[in-house]
């Protein structure tokens, strides 16, 4: 129980592909090789016993004194990481996936490794969401867990590992459980960075969610509402394509997940794995809440076109009602302006301003009749 409560102390703080393997030029490993490689360090009964040494130094001290090494890796290409996957016996489908990046979510088994793909997701702060704000920035971190190493392969600005490799040295009773606690570690972190982000774009909903619900037009009139309805439908659309982007980060690795919670694997220890379901638990909040942002948006963009259109409408019935009224002074000075000699009143005194004055009367009986039916 007591390594239990550490382990959550420590981890949860607030195409086809060509299968040629890779070969690796020496002369150029010197000079690629130290800027892909983050940290490199080796684990023995949870502490770490060795710093400073190359992969394939502290791969050679795990084989001869027992522990574990764990290599962290930004961005790698292919020459940097080829000396890496032939030390440790990397899968060339699996090293291209974590070279070029932009993958699924996934877990996959290559002979007696485990790799593993997480998309990490960070929300953008921003003073106002606009139609081309982004809310979400995602990046990916690539697990190899094998007997006695793991290699992380991070990709994209956010997702740092080096806190939690920190913090995982803080605990040595965690550490001591091998590579599968640093897998279970990232993957409690990635999923508890899933979490801050929902709860981040849900206050953009609500925010939007109020806008398109607020009632009255506030003064501005049919028409600067129907404009207002239409730069939420733009806010509304954004958010949707970040919420899609949410999605596909989530949506996949519950799979994953979930073998990892359920089915034994000689590489994860035993203890560890039981802590794999709290994670996976985590994931399937995430994502029922992820797919309720979908459905939400579906409803308020319906009620947004919903109420453009009905701003539209009150628009074009004053513009008929209005219409109507100046038909009728159109039309008295049309026949009047014909200059025929012998039309009605041409010749009488008062016969100019009785026609203004019945124009004016008829125009005001419109007038009111358009009013008491709302369309004015």
């Amino acid at each position: 129980m007591s390594m239990i409560r550490d382990l959550r102390a420590v981890v949860r703080p607030a195409r086809r592909r060509s299968k040629t393997p890779y070969t690796y030029d020496a002369t150029v490993r010197a000079q690629h090789l130290n800027s892909a490689v983050v940290d490199c360090g080796v684990y023995r009964d949870g502490r770490r016993v060795s710093d400073r040494v190359s992969p394939a130094e502290a791969m050679a001290e795990v084989r001869e004194q027992g522990g574990f090494a764990w290599i962290g890796l930004h961005e790698p290409t292919e020459n940097e990481f080829a000396e890496i996957a032939a030390e440790f016996g990397l899968h060339p489908l699996a090293v291209e996936d974590a070279v070029h990046a932009h993958q699924r979510p996934k877990l996959e088994r290559y002979d007696d490794t485990l790799f593993t793909v997480f998309k990490t997701v960070h929300y953008v702060e921003h003073t106002e969401l606009t139609a081309t704000s982004e809310v979400v920035e995602t990046g990916e971190v690539m697990c190899f867990t094998g007997a006695g190493f793991i290699v992380t392969v991070r990709h994209g600005g956010q997702g740092s590992l080096r806190t939690l490799r920190h913090r995982l040295q803080d605990d040595p009773g965690l550490l001591s459980k091998g590579p599968s606690a640093v897998l279970h570690a990232i993957a409690d972190q990635v999923v508890d960075g899933y979490l801050a982000v929902a709860e981040a774009m849900q206050d953009d909903i609500d925010e939007v969610e109020i806008d398109v619900f607020s009632s009255g037009t506030n003064g501005k009139g049919a028409s600067a509402t129907a404009a207002g309805k239409s730069g939420d439908a733009g806010r509304i659309y954004q958010l949707k394509r970040e919420v899609l982007e949410f999605k596909r980060a989530v949506s996949p690795l519950l799979r994953p997940m979930q073998q990892l919670s359920e089915r034994p694997m000689r590489l994860v220890d035993p203890e560890i794995q039981a802590y794999f379901r709290d994670v996976a638990d985590h994931l399937a909040r995430v994502n029922e809440q992820v797919l309720s942002f979908d459905d939400l948006l579906n409803s308020i963009l319906q009620a947004n076109l919903a109420q453009a259109a009905v701003a539209q409408n009150e628009d074009m019935r004053r513009i008929t009602a209005w219409a109507a009224i100046f038909a009728v002074p159109t039309m008295i000075a049309g026949i009047y302006g014909m200059n025929f000699e012998f039309m009605p009143e041409t010749h009488w005194r008062y016969g100019y301003p009785a026609v203004l004055l019945l124009t004016a009367g008829i125009c005001v009986v419109i007038h009111r009749g358009f009013k008491r039916n709302g369309w004015l």
